[in-house]
C-alpha cells in the first residue's frame, strides 16, 4: 500500500474511533431546578462516561402537551414531581417498560403506589406536606406548635399563616385533597374556607413560604419538607412539622415510547434509583425523601423516614381515587375562596369575634362553609372531562369565561360564593357583629 493511502486509512480509522468513543446524548425532560440537575448530571456522567445528559426544562402543565407531540419531543427520560402526567401518558400508551431492576424498591408506602402495575414509571423520591413554623412567633402568640389541620383555625393565628395559592403554586392542589380525604368533602371544605380566611395567600412556591415564616411575618406556613429543610440548612429559624393527617407527593421517572436512546435512558433511570443516586437525593443541598428504604440507615439522626412513619399508620392519603379531580378542586378553591379572599377573611374575623363573645354563629358558618357543588357532582365524568381537556391543552389556569361550558360552570361557582357571603353579612349585621 502506498504511503498516502496508508496515511488516509489511518486518518479514517482514527476519525471512526473518535466518533465511536463520543458520548451519546440522553435527553431528559424535567421540572427540577438547575442546581439539582447539575449535581445529577455530573454524578451520572462520572459513573457513565459513555453518555451525556441534555436537559430540557418544562413545568408540569407544559410537559404534558410537549410529550404528546408526534415524536414525544425527542425526549429519552421524563423525570418530574407531576404524578398526573405519568398516569395520563400511561393511559395513552406513552411509556415503554422501564426495563431496569427494581429490587429493594417497595411498590407502595402507606396507601400510596410508588409505581404502576406494568412498571412503566417508578417513584424516585417523595415530598412530605406539612407546616413550617417559627417557634419564636408562636411563643409570642402563646400558641403551641400545630399538630394537625384544625389547629390552624385558632383565632390567634389570624393573618399569621402563609398559605400557598393552589391556583398559582404547583404543589398546593394536593394539599387541598389531603384535607378533603382526611375529613370528608363537607368537613374538609368547611376547614378550607375557615383556613383560607385565616391566611395570607402566597402566589409563589415553597421558598417564599419559608421566607415568610423565617422573617416572622408569618408564624406558620403550609409547605413541603424540602423547602423548609433548605431554609434550616441556611440557618433560618424555622422548623417543619409533619401533621397527623399528612401526605406524600411522589416524583416519578419514565422512558417515552419513542425514546431514541433507550439504553442511555435506562442507564440514567438505574443511576437515579441506585443507592448512589438515592443518597444524592438526600444531600443537604437537595434534601428529598428517597424511595430506597435502605438509604435511611446512613442519613443523619432526625432525617424523616417516611417508611418508618407509614409503619406507624401515617400516610393514609392516596391519590389513586382523586388524582383526576385535582384540577377541579383547584378551580373550586379559586372561584369560591381565592377570588373573594379579602371579603372571606373579613367575614371569618367577624365570626371569630362573635364566638369569642359566646354568640351562636352556626348559621353564619353554614353560609361560609358549604361548597358550590357536592362530592358526587365533583366526580361526575362530564365535568372531569372538561378539566382534562383544559390540562391536555397545557392551560393550568385561566379566567372563567361564559364562552365555554367549563367557564360557565366556574362562573356559577363565583355566583354561589357571592350569594352565600352576602347572606352571611346580613346575618352578622342583624346580630350587631
Amino acid at each position: 500500500m502506498c504511503r498516502s493511502k496508508a496515511w488516509l486509512l489511518a486518518l479514517l480509522l482514527g476519525a471512526a474511533s473518535v466518533q465511536a468513543a463520543a458520548p451519546q446524548p440522553v435527553v431528559v425532560l424535567t421540572s427540577y431546578p438547575e442546581e439539582m440537575m447539575t449535581r445529577f448530571e455530573e454524578a451520572f456522567e462520572r459513573a457513565n462516561p459513555g453518555y451525556r445528559l441534555q436537559i430540557l426544562w418544562r413545568q408540569g402543565f407544559d410537559a404534558l402537551p410537549y410529550l404528546r407531540q408526534a415524536d414525544q419531543g425527542g425526549v429519552d427520560v421524563y423525570w418530574a414531581p407531576s404524578p398526573g402526567n405519568f398516569k395520563r401518558l400511561a393511559r395513552d400508551a406513552g411509556w415503554q417498560p422501564l426495563g431496569v431492576d427494581l429490587d429493594g424498591l417497595p411498590p407502595r408506602i402507606g396507601a400510596i403506589a410508588l409505581r404502576d402495575r406494568a412498571a412503566r414509571y417508578q417513584a424516585t423520591e417523595l415530598a412530605g406536606y406539612g407546616f413550617a413554623i417559627n417557634p419564636v412567633e408562636l411563643a409570642k402568640l402563646n400558641m403551641p406548635a400545630p399538630r394537625d389541620w384544625p389547629d390552624l383555625l385558632d383565632a390567634r393565628l389570624r393573618g399569621r399563616i402563609a398559605l400557598p395559592d393552589p391556583a398559582r403554586v404547583g404543589f398546593a392542589p394536593v394539599l387541598l385533597d389531603i384535607v378533603l380525604q382526611a375529613y370528608g368533602w363537607d368537613k374538609g371544605w368547611a376547614l378550607w374556607s375557615e383556613l383560607a380566611g385565616q391566611s395570607r395567600l402566597v402566589s409563589r412556591g415553597g421558598t417564599l413560604v419559608s421566607d415568610e415564616v423565617a422573617s416572622g411575618r408569618s408564624a406558620v406556613g403550609v409547605s413541603i419538607d424540602f423547602f423548609v429543610a433548605s431554609a434550616v440548612s441556611n440557618g433560618e429559624a424555622v422548623e417543619f412539622i409533619y401533621p397527623a393527617h399528612g401526605g406524600l407527593n411522589p416524583a416519578h421517572i419514565a422512558i417515552p415510547r419513542q425514546a431514541r436512546q433507550v439504553e442511555g435512558a435506562r442507564a440514567f433511570v438505574r443511576f437515579v434509583l441506585s443507592s448512589e443516586g438515592q443518597r444524592l437525593l438526600a444531600d443537604p443541598d437537595i434534601r428529598k425523601l428517597p424511595v430506597r428504604p435502605s438509604v435511611y440507615a446512613d442519613l443523619p439522626a432526625g432525617y424523616h423516614d417516611p417508611f418508618a412513619a407509614a409503619r406507624q399508620g401515617a400516610y393514609a392519603y392516596t391519590d389513586d381515587r382523586s388524582r383526576e379531580r385535582l384540577a377541579l378542586i383547584t378551580s373550586l378553591f379559586e372561584q369560591w375562596l381565592g377570588q373573594p379572599h379579602e371579603r372571606l377573611g373579613a367575614l371569618w374575623a367577624r365570626v371569630h369575634a362573635g364566638e369569642a363573645q359566646g354568640r351562636d354563629l352556626t348559621a353564619v358558618r353554614e353560609f361560609l362553609s358549604v361548597p358550590p357543588i357536592d362530592e358526587e357532582q365533583a366526580m361526575s365524568a362530564p365535568l372531569l372531562a372538561l378539566f382534562a381537556q383544559r390540562q391536555d391543552q397545557g392551560m393550568q389556569r385561566q379566567s372563567a369565561s361564559d364562552q365555554d361550558a367549563l367557564g360557565r360552570e366556574e362562573i356559577a361557582w363565583q355566583f354561589h360564593s357571592a350569594r352565600q357571603q352576602a347572606q352571611a353579612e346580613r346575618l352578622l349585621a342583624a346580630m350587631g357583629l
